[in-house]
């Protein structure tokens, strides 16, 4: 006993005598880390319910620092073709590019979800070229995302978004651009859906969006999905969007604003702007 005595006391006299020398460095590491880990959790930030607009940004460049204010642990944000306008975000597509060499193409960190729902408002500039096509707005990424022509055949993964489309007739609408595992063809199904359902969407004309994804269970024809324009139903049926479990959740919310499709005459010769407004998702379960 009297031999554990004196090794412990040595032990803390050792610890009292060095505390001068280390305190310092010590206190410099634990500060650092405090700091170190504050900057991740804010980089970490995700969000379940998020309502999102730009009435007090003034105008200019939409920051990255501004835009993870805004939507959280974000990736793949472009300063140079991002814009505050009047209380809008604006994008802006490149001529002569497409994919996200010409727009934005971002992923938001989301909670894992069973369900999820967002809506936004949308509007191309007055002068806009509808070109042949493009992605716009906002989604949702389910397990692995598929999309950009890896088809969601395996089971693994899917994803929910909408495109505008102008036709050989000049006529150009809105239609959904859905990868899941049933999809029929490599790219994204439309399901023969479009809004409007005649005639065309207007430039200079504000469009309100919603969605809705729930996710499957196993192999089961259990999930769902929704869209909607301007109050209009345009899909709203059962689907199966994986067979592995281990990735049937929602996981990111996905802002992708790009020409194309990959041909060049998906391109435009001029830069075009689109407009998004009073965005908001939020996790169901």
């Amino acid at each position: 006993m009297k031999h554990f005595l004196n090794v412990h006391n040595l032990r803390v006299l050792g610890c009292v005598m060095l505390s001068g020398i280390l305190v310092s460095s010590c206190q410099k590491d634990i500060v650092q880390k405090v700091v170190d880990e504050d900057a991740a959790t804010v980089a970490r930030a995700t969000y379940s319910t998020k309502t999102v607009n730009w009435d007090n940004r003034s105008d200019g460049t939409y920051t990255t620092a501004e835009a993870a204010e805004d939507f959280g642990n974000i990736s793949g944000w472009v300063e140079s073709r991002a814009y505050n306008s009047s209380g809008t975000c604006r994008i802006t597509l490149l001529k002569d590019a497409l994919s996200g060499a010409g727009g934005v193409v971002s992923t938001i960190d989301i909670p894992d979800g069973q369900q999820y729902e967002l809506t936004f408002d949308v509007k191309y500039h007055s002068q806009f070229d509808w070109s042949r096509g493009g992605k716009v707005g906002f989604g949702f990424g389910i397990g692995d995302g598929n999309a950009g022509g890896d088809p969601a055949w395996d089971g693994n993964g899917g994803s929910l978004r909408i495109m505008w489309y102008q036709d050989d007739s000049n006529r150009v609408y809105f239609h959904p651009y859905v990868y899941y595992k049933d999809q029929p063809g490599q790219y994204g199904d439309n399901f023969g859906k479009s809004y409007p359902s005649s005639g065309s969407i207007n430039r200079s004309q504000w469009y309100t969006v919603y969605m809705f994804a729930q996710s499957n269970t196993g192999s089961n024809k259990d999930g769902w999905v929704t869209i909607k324009i301007n109050g209009t139903t345009i899909l709203n049926q059962a689907i199966r969007w994986t067979t592995n479990d281990a990735k049937r959740l929602i996981n990111s919310l996905w802002f992708m604003t790009f020409r194309g499709g990959s041909e060049t005459y998906w391109q435009s010769s001029t830069d075009g702007y689109i407009y998004f407004d009073n965005l908001w998702w939020k996790k169901d379960s």
